[in-house]
């Protein structure tokens, strides 16, 4: 019987939108944390496409008025202990000295230096 062994993936999502088209809604939150159909959030669609297709360790990077979606994902996302080795994982960004930030991208830019991503 041959085992078939899973592919290693760490996924990165961005998920730090101002939002400012969705303004109403993006006042007091982010656009990944926007509540939709009641009990999700916009953010959710996205990690379930990557649960879904068997990629389970992913970061979630956040940036602008992160903290709804923080506790969301902590508590919707939770992994410990069901698959081992697998995580949903929040990075907020890092307080660096220097010019300021103004999104997502630069932000983990800074906050990773030797991290290598491919941006879209």
């Amino acid at each position: 019987m041959v085992v078939k062994r899973r592919a290693r993936v760490l996924a990165m999502i961005m998920a730090g939108g101002k939002g400012e088209r969705l303004h109403p809604l993006t006042r007091d939150r982010s656009k990944p944390a926007v509540p939709f159909a009641g009990r999700y959030r916009i953010v959710d669609f996205v990690l379930s496409n990557f649960v879904n297709s068997d990629m389970l360790s992913l970061y979630v990077l956040v940036q602008y008025k992160s903290q709804s979606l923080i506790e969301h994902v902590r508590l919707a996302w939770r992994t410990t202990g069901i698959v081992p080795d697998y995580f949903v994982t929040v990075v907020p960004p890092q307080m660096r000295f220097g010019p300021s930030t103004t999104s997502t991208r630069t932000s983990w830019r800074s906050s990773a230096p030797t991290t290598s991503i491919a941006w879209t």
